[in-house]
């Protein structure tokens, strides 16, 4: 038998994992120069490894609206202006107006975490992105570990960080209190404690103190660091206040020197002064009057359709009763409902018409697509063919930068014109085949996380849930700066139910998509899930690391595309194979390690079975310490070669 200091130590230990897997989540300091493991965010001890919840962030220029804060927060616009009351996206804010912003949380590296990306500007440090930009939400520790090396800790103008948003997810104890979410609460100055926090937002007080490790004799709580609320139901906008946005007075501008002591006015100066009032009162009025009356018998006035004045705010039903109309009436009202409907600008054939010099062959770029130029503006315009509902649908809810963004729509003569946002250099698929033309291994490296993200803003921050379905070269879009914008929605289709990336998904007899992109399980048994825009990824990754098209690819394969990275990957080969495997253009100009790490990636979008694939925030976190990593790469490159 064991000695009793042994037991006691054993105990000890037991109770503290216990209190691990059942309990609560540290209280820390947000202290930059602090190493305490808190600050890398609240441990992973919740029954689910990923879970909605909400965050709290107050307002401050130039996040002062729902449409700023949402690209901070790589978020979904029309969901956090939801939750607030239904402040619109664009309404500018009053300065420290809370706001909710619904995230998904997720466990990596034994911590929870809500991922967004943040290119650095001058004078951002891991102080300001940490305490100023996010507000206390990240710490600058949480930020430095998501570098790929953890060697090089300082940040540059350009580089795009990963910022890990600090959330958790409730534990088995809180749910079977009825606890579904723990909110992450800055604390400001102002905020007197913690029982007055959870008040405000009508959570327990005790509840609140255990949830942070809390208790009454030690309720010290510092500014700027999170505090845990949790909440039986989704924290409720239309208790909190949202003024708008008033700017500080102008000063009074500086007096000016008088030019001459005005004469008294005599009696006779009086009765004309009084005159010319007169006069110019009566003509003032007059000019109202007309002014009025052209409004009322000249301009048309607007009828109020049934459809637009009812209660409902479903897209889709409004949508669809519209498209039910007539196609050939091409009525003020049907394109008026369209566009507030769909918060779209309407443009008239003229107008398109007027862009392109009546769809010239200098303006045609292939197909029914055209460039033009409205109001300075370069644009594509796109005639489109069947059901455009889906299309519109999916593109008016979307909201990022690496999303293409429908600027409008046209109804002609029953056919509709889309208006899309330019991308200068045209499709991926013109650059990542021998054709003249090449990227750079940094450029690729961009456009692949930037394809990621747009996809995981898909899988994880719309409502619902999309998938694209069709992800390839050809729908991969790129503008001057060559940065990535996913394109043609047509086949994207939501998810129902928020609990699809854990186990649950859809099935079809319709299969829809472009032949080698396609997943196994989708072509074989027809599972639809976020899992085959990972595989699609996979494909689109491996034609950029080799230069060649997926049909090419696929010769010589017998059962699945990843055999073909067999040789590369296997133990004996290793990294000696790498060579002879990568695009011929890029003339070994690029990390090694880094293209073999971006191979094995490659190897896990692919596998058969998509519960062994990568989530897309888990490939984006990956890609964006990749490109980091790349761009210091190639600046420490270019410095050699210019010293040599």
């Amino acid at each position: 038998m064991g000695s009793p200091s042994f037991i006691h130590a054993f105990i000890l230990s037991s109770i503290y994992f216990f209190s691990l897997i059942t309990a609560q989540q540290p209280y820390a300091s947000s202290n930059c120069r602090r190493n305490e493991s808190s600050s890398l965010g609240y441990n992973c001890n919740g029954v689910k490894t990923s879970c909605n919840t909400f965050l709290i962030y107050r307002t401050q220029p130039p996040y002062n609206n729902i449409s700023s804060i949402a690209t901070l927060f790589s978020a979904n616009a029309s969901q956090i202006s939801a939750i607030n009351n239904n402040v619109t996206e664009n309404t500018a804010l009053a300065t420290n107006t809370k706001v909710i912003i619904p995230v998904t949380c997720s466990c990596a590296g034994g911590f929870y975490q809500a991922n967004t990306t943040h290119v650095v500007i001058r004078d951002d440090n891991y102080y300001k992105l940490a305490n100023n930009t996010f507000e206390g939400l990240t710490t600058c520790r949480a930020i430095r570990a998501q570098k790929l090396s953890p060697n090089i800790v300082d940040i540059f103008p350009g580089e795009r960080l990963t910022i890990p948003l600090r959330c958790a997810c409730p534990t088995k104890r809180q749910l079977n209190l009825g606890i579904k979410y723990l909110m992450s609460f800055v604390i400001q100055p102002s905020n007197p404690s913690i029982g007055g926090i959870a008040t405000y937002f009508g959570a327990d007080v005790g509840q609140t103190f255990e949830a942070n490790g809390k208790s009454e004799q030690d309720y010290v709580i510092q500014p700027f660091t999170t505090l845990l609320v949790p909440l039986q139901n989704p924290p409720n906008g239309s208790q909190m206040e949202y003024p708008p946005y008033v700017p500080p007075p102008t000063s009074s501008p500086p007096s000016l020197p008088p030019i001459a002591t005005p004469l008294p006015l005599s009696s006779g100066n009086l009765n004309k002064k009084w005159v010319y009032f007169g006069l110019g009162a009566v003509a003032g009025g007059i000019f109202i009057s007309l002014i009025g009356l052209f409004f009322f018998f000249v301009l048309p006035r607007k009828k109020t359709n049934p459809i637009v004045s009812s209660s409902t705010h479903n897209f889709e039903a409004q949508e669809t009763a519209l498209l039910k109309q007539t196609p050939e009436k091409e009525s003020l009202d049907f394109l008026e409902n369209i566009s507030k409907i769909a918060s779209l600008k309407v443009y008239s054939s003229k107008d398109l018409h007027s862009a392109t010099k009546n769809f010239s062959s200098d303006h045609w770029i292939k197909g029914s697509v055209y460039k033009g130029s409205i109001d300075g503006e370069e644009v594509v315009i796109k005639k489109m063919d069947g059901d455009v509902s889906k299309e519109i649908s999916v593109l008016n809810k979307i909201n990022h930068f690496n999303l293409i963004k429908l600027l409008g729509v046209c109804f002609d003569d029953g056919v509709w014109y889309f208006v899309y946002e330019y991308a200068d250099n045209g499709s991926l698929r013109d650059w990542i085949y021998p054709d003249g033309k090449t990227l750079s291994w940094e450029k690729r490296m961009v456009i692949a996380c930037d394809v990621a993200t747009g996809l995981n803003y898909l899988h994880s921050y719309t409502n619902p849930a999309h998938i694209h379905q069709d992800i390839r070269s050809n729908n991969v879009l790129l503008n001057k700066e060559f940065r990535a914008k996913i394109a043609k929605f047509g086949l994207s289709r939501p998810l129902k139910g928020n609990e699809y990336l854990y186990g649950q998904f859809t099935l079809t007899e319709h299969i829809v998509g472009t032949k080698g992109y396609l997943a196994p399980e989708y072509l074989e048994n027809g599972i639809v899930s976020p899992m085959l825009d990972v595989y699609s990824f996979g494909v689109l990754l491996l034609e950029m690391l080799t230069g060649k098209e997926v049909g090419f690819l696929y010769e010589g394969v017998k059962v699945r595309l990843s055999e073909i990275l067999i040789p590369v990957l296997s133990e004996k080969n290793g990294i000696s194979r790498l060579k002879e495997f990568m695009d011929s253009s890029l003339e070994e100009d690029y990390p090694t390690d880094i293209a073999y790490t971006m191979l094995l990636l490659v190897d896990r979008c692919l596998r058969k079975d998509p519960g062994n694939r990568p989530f897309m925030d888990e490939i984006v976190q990956i890609l964006s310490k990749t490109v980091t990593t790349s761009l210091i790469w190639g600046s420490s490159t270019s410095a050699s070669i210019s010293s040599s």
